[in-house]
């Protein structure tokens, strides 16, 4: 049996605080198979973006190991891509210069960086916008960007940090539409970090409930709802099951 794309075991972290030690982390296993859609939610505060930080390697972690396709993860490299709720664009850069920069860091030539460029801007639906600046775009389109650049990196595992959190309802679910297309057609393994249950249960294939700090899996639960997902599945009488579910356990748990 071939390793999980994506696999924590024995995961601590703790920091410490005002002359006190605050536990984050316990994670005893988590695992996230290849191509799989794994979304993350919990109560507020309870370590869910610290969680992916530590899996990005731009956190230490206390005790435990991470392991991408069975190689132990020691610090950030080009097989996780991080996608942030901030979209750290370069303003100064167009369009098709902020999806093509890791490339360019990692001195790809020019003639492969374009076809990458010109690859993922078509995915995700600003080749007509390649030589726009991040301030002539929407919230949404900047959020594309980021996305792209990233994917351009082509990263075994892609670990997405409430990358809509600060879009409107609108843009946000258009988003949520437009990610599981892309998510179709890469069949990239994803980890996402959320706080709001219905996206949660819209773009997984799993959803890991998290418990209050310190941060254990309370619960994991496969949403099989049919792919494809558009506002039918919403509407559709398994989400909501899955939906109220969800928020029972998160209400159950009580902050540390």
């Amino acid at each position: 049996m071939s390793a999980p794309a994506l696999e924590v075991v024995g995961l601590r972290k703790a920091y410490a605080r005002d002359g006190r030690t605050l536990e984050v982390l316990d994670l005893a296993r988590l695992s996230v198979a290849d191509s799989e859609f794994v979304t993350v939610v919990g109560p507020s505060g309870c370590g869910k973006s610290t969680l992916l930080h530590v899996l990005g390697g731009f956190i230490p972690c206390d005790a435990g190991r991470i392991r991408v396709h069975g190689r132990e993860v020691v610090g950030p490299g080009p097989d996780r891509g991080m996608v942030f709720q901030e979209y750290a664009l370069f303003p100064w850069r167009t369009v098709s210069g902020n999806v093509g920069w890791g490339l360019e860091v990692r001195g790809a030539p020019a003639a492969e960086r374009a076809a990458v460029v010109n690859r993922y801007l078509e995915l995700t639906g600003l080749w007509e916008f390649r030589d726009h600046l991040p301030a002539e775009l929407s919230g949404g389109m900047k959020q594309r960007v980021a996305l792209a650049r990233v994917l351009a990196f082509d990263p075994a595992v892609l670990l997405m940090d409430e990358p809509f959190g600060s879009l409107d309802a609108q843009t946000r679910e258009t988003m949520q539409e437009e990610l599981t297309g892309i998510w179709q057609r890469t069949r990239k393994t994803i980890l996402f970090v959320t706080h709001d249950i219905d996206e949660a249960v819209y773009l997984g294939d799993r959803v890991v409930v998290l418990s209050a700090r310190p941060a254990r899996v309370r619960e994991e639960l496969a949403i099989d709802l049919p792919r494809p997902r558009g506002i039918a599945v919403r509407k559709s009488i398994a989400f909501l099951e899955a939906r109220n579910r969800i928020g029972d356990l998160i209400r159950e748990e009580k902050p540390s």
